[in-house]
C-alpha cells in the first residue's frame, strides 16, 4: 500500500528554539517543513511553496497571527489547515482565532503526539 504524500508544513514561530524543535519533530515524521520567524517571511514562504498546514504562533512581532491567517488566504490557492499554537489560552483568543479562519487552537506547550495525530488526520483528509 502506498504511503500518503508528506504534508508541506509551515511553522511560524518567533522563538527560534521552539521553531527548530517543532520543525525537526515534523521532519522525523516525514513532512516537508519550512520555518518563518514572522508574518512577512511566512507570506513569502507560503507564496513560494503553498503549505498544506500552517502551525501559527499568534503573538508574532509586527504582524500578529490573526492578521497572518487572513493574509494567507490571499496568497494560497488552496486554504492551508491553520493551527494556532499559542501561549494564550483564554476564550477570547479562541474566538478571535475562529474569526480569523484558524481551524484548530492548541495551547503551548502542544503535546507532540497530539500534534502528530492531528497531522495524520489532515493528511488522510487531503489525500481523499
Amino acid at each position: 500500500m502506498a504511503q500518503p504524500r508528506p504534508l508541506r508544513v509551515l511553522v511560524v514561530e518567533d522563538y527560534a528554539d521552539a521553531a527548530t524543535t517543532t520543525a525537526e519533530m515534523l521532519r522525523l515524521d516525514g513532512h516537508h517543513v519550512r520555518v518563518a520567524a514572522d508574518g512577512p517571511r511566512a507570506l513569502q514562504a507560503a507564496s513560494a511553496e503553498e503549505p498544506d498546514v500552517v502551525l501559527l504562533e499568534l503573538g508574532l512581532p509586527g504582524m500578529d497571527g490573526y492578521t497572518l491567517a487572513r493574509r494567507l488566504a490571499a496568497v494560497c490557492q488552496r486554504k492551508p489547515y491553520l493551527i494556532a499554537v499559542s501561549g494564550f489560552g483564554g476564550a477570547e483568543f479562541r474566538r478571535r482565532s475562529r474569526k480569523a479562519g484558524i481551524d484548530l487552537y492548541l495551547v503551548k506547550p502542544a503535546d507532540p503526539e497530539q500534534l502528530l495525530a492531528i497531522l495524520r488526520d489532515v493528511r488522510s483528509a487531503r489525500s481523499e
